[in-house]
């Protein structure tokens, strides 16, 4: 199927997602609760900052807190890695250049070096945008989980430009999924349906990992999950 197009009436996917009705309801109502959670949640643990292993840094998907990436960072701080989060991105509204830019911005004044990157949805184009520019040598890997690689037919239908962004047609979500060279650094985590990435979160010459979950926010605490990100950040 050709990037950018909502598979046919009839394709799988739609009869998948239809019969997954009562799983999405939970994926909102996970989504709900942590979102509800985050403002209690808004200050990053000082005991993150702690670890003698790769640093790690966190970024959310769109409109997320950190706090929603909490289970992967307090699984990978108790296998010794330092948790760091990039406060200046809060809910992550602001468009993917700019956002790596933050992140940029971060790893420079925390002298962050050999970085493993772990996002969520469009925290994971955040992270290829600084595999390719990274000039400084700054970023080891990128773990990216439900992230719409080939963008999201279904941002067509929400008004405005946070949202909007993650078009398939969008000049940058393009511009990434030319940029292939960095691909190998990258592990691709994905459910094996999400209702919000309908064109899927394969990427070629990357390492493609789908797991039995459904949905697009849950997979986050799914344990199939942290066991492949555990297991990533070790490669």
């Amino acid at each position: 199927m050709p990037s950018g197009e909502l598979p046919p009436a009839g394709h799988d996917w739609r009869r998948r997602t239809l019969a997954q009705g009562p799983e999405w309801a939970r994926d909102y109502l996970y989504i709900a609760s942590r979102q509800l959670r985050g403002w209690g949640e808004r200050v990053v643990p000082a005991i993150f900052a702690d670890g003698d292993r790769a640093p790690v840094v966190v970024l959310p998907g769109v409109l997320e807190p950190w706090s929603l990436m909490l289970p992967i960072a307090e699984r990978l701080h108790a296998q010794g890695h330092p948790i760091h989060v990039v406060d200046a991105l809060a809910i992550n509204t602001i468009s993917v250049a700019d956002a790596a830019s933050l992140v940029t911005d971060v790893l420079r004044e925390r002298e962050l070096r050999g970085v493993v990157i772990v996002a969520h949805s469009k925290g994971g184009l955040i992270g290829k945008r600084l595999l390719i520019e990274d000039v400084d040598g700054r970023v080891a890997q990128l773990i990216a989980i439900a992230t719409p690689w080939h963008g999201s037919s279904l941002a067509r239908y929400v008004p405005g430009r946070v949202i909007g962004a993650l078009r398939p047609e969008d000049a940058a979500i393009v511009a990434l999924e030319a940029n292939t060279e960095v691909n190998a650094r990258i592990t691709s985590i994905y459910p094996a349906l999400d209702q919000h990435v309908p064109e899927g979160s394969q990427l070629e010459g990357a390492t493609n990992i789908e797991v039995a979950a459904v949905g697009h926010f849950r997979v986050l605490s799914d344990p199939e999950v942290l066991d492949a990100v555990v297991a990533a950040v070790g490669r």
